[in-house]
């Protein structure tokens, strides 16, 4: 299995150093870590924020390729309105760019004639509101999939494979209840790279990095964070912002966890969703970050992304099955390429691959750190998210994208996590202060 080289992250910002006795020690320097370290700065009080990796950003992270910036994780600043990144993106003055509402659509290796580009849009528009609706919102949870209405012909494979790749998991594996709104999909890409945004974000923040922590006690007053170094920081409170994934295995809590709060951790699933980095000059696509999809052939891709930023770059995405097929045969980014190339030249014909060329692929179901792409919740599960966001002992906190209803799995989700539990903490410490 060939392995493509290490990819390093376009920019790396100055960090500041820890301080000796913060109020708050945060886990975590992704999204949700960032927001709560501006936040409770912000508010005057001193934090330290701890991360595993050798990089901020988390499962956002830019790399350049060709001397332009690609994104290697999240690329879109989904849910415009209720995205609190877009909004402070606006007030930073970053250069945000409206995502194009038209797109491509091919059928049966050709471009869609406007009749069958309507019966396509139709079906995605009967299906969006079905499972979005309050009529699909009520009652009893239940399987997303449960929800996808009838007589939807020979687009219904098509509908499933899309909200399958924006969900993370199979419709079947999706709870109902928490299936995303439609309503919000204003969305928007920022020049730069995501990751870059981020990590200007992170510029000049207490945050040490490759330390990953080992164990969060508290039990007594306030909280001991001990690092798989040996090194330990004490703190009045906690935020850890890990991916539930990770959570599930590390760090150690004493005490345990309860019972409610690890149930609704190990109750989620891994969404994966991955990209494969495509540099096509070539490719018949025109008009930047305009989506592509397909229909009508064997194998088609869950989602095509053309000419980001106006570049030869596109993203192709792999969804759960891909993943799983290529991971089932040994494969890695060789087999991943192989794969690309052949749903491709059966959409589009081998002659114009010509010039195609995969610097990069992703692989968050494999990163120790982040052991997929987002959390998934099944049918029946759906309160997790909530249950997550109950502070214990008024000194551990947890934040992260899986806490949001509205934004899961997006960076804006877990920003916006981030900021909320950083007020959680402001208000319980300055309670304990005043008491």
């Amino acid at each position: 299995m060939t392995t493509q080289p290490a990819l390093t992250p376009d920019f790396r910002p100055s960090l500041a150093p820890l301080p000796a006795s913060p109020d708050v020690v945060i886990v975590g320097a992704g999204a949700a870590g960032i927001a709560a370290a501006r936040s409770l700065i912000a508010a005057g009080r001193s934090v330290a924020v701890l991360e595993a990796r050798d990089r901020v950003g988390g499962r956002a992270v830019t790399v350049s390729l060709r001397g332009h910036p690609v994104d290697l994780g999240a690329h879109w600043l989904h849910a415009g309105p209720i995205n609190p990144l877009v909004a402070l993106g606006r007030e930073r003055g970053e250069r945000l760019r409206r995502a194009p509402q038209d797109g491509h659509f091919w059928v049966s290796g050709r471009p869609a004639r406007p009749r069958e580009a309507r019966a396509g849009a139709r079906a995605f528009e009967r299906a969006d509101h079905a499972m979005t609706g309050s009529a699909g919102k009520g009652g009893e949870d239940r399987p997303a999939a449960s929800a996808l209405p009838a007589g939807l012909g020979p687009w219904a494979a098509r509908v499933a494979q899309v909200h399958g790749l924006v969900s993370g998991r199979p419709l079947g594996e999706v709870s109902l209840h928490d299936f995303p709104s439609m309503e919000y999909g204003d969305n928007f890409f920022i020049a730069g790279g995501y990751g870059n945004y981020l990590v200007r974000l992170a510029a000049g923040l207490p945050i040490r990095l490759s330390a990953p922590v080992r164990r969060i006690d508290w039990a007594g007053e306030g909280v001991r964070v001990s690092l798989e170094d040996g090194t330990s920081l004490s703190a009045k409170a906690a935020i850890v912002t890990v991916p539930v994934m990770v959570l599930r295995d590390g760090p150690a809590f004493s005490p345990p966890l309860p019972n409610t709060v690890r149930a609704a951790i190990d109750g989620f699933t891994t969404g994966i969703y991955e990209h494969a980095v495509l540099h096509w000059p070539s490719s018949p696509f025109g008009g930047r970050d305009r989506l592509a999809g397909f229909h009508g052939r064997r194998r088609s891709p869950s989602g095509l992304l053309t000419r980001i930023d106006g570049t030869p770059f596109h993203f192709y995405e792999l969804d759960i099955h891909e993943a799983a097929a290529i991971d089932a045969t040994g494969g890695g980014p060789d087999a991943v390429r192989r794969h690309v190339r052949a749903v491709l030249a059966e959409q589009v014909g081998r002659a114009r691959l010509r010039d195609l060329t995969i610097p990069a692929i992703s692989a968050w179901r494999h990163d120790p750190f982040a052991r997929g792409s987002w959390a998934v919740v099944p049918p029946g599960h759906a309160q997790a998210r909530l249950t997550l966001r109950d502070g214990l002992g008024g000194k551990l906190f947890f934040a992260g994208e899986a806490l949001s209803r509205e934004q899961w799995g997006t960076v804006g989700g877990a920003y916006e996590q981030g900021i909320r539990t950083a007020e959680a903490v402001r208000t319980t410490l300055e309670a304990a202060t005043s008491a």
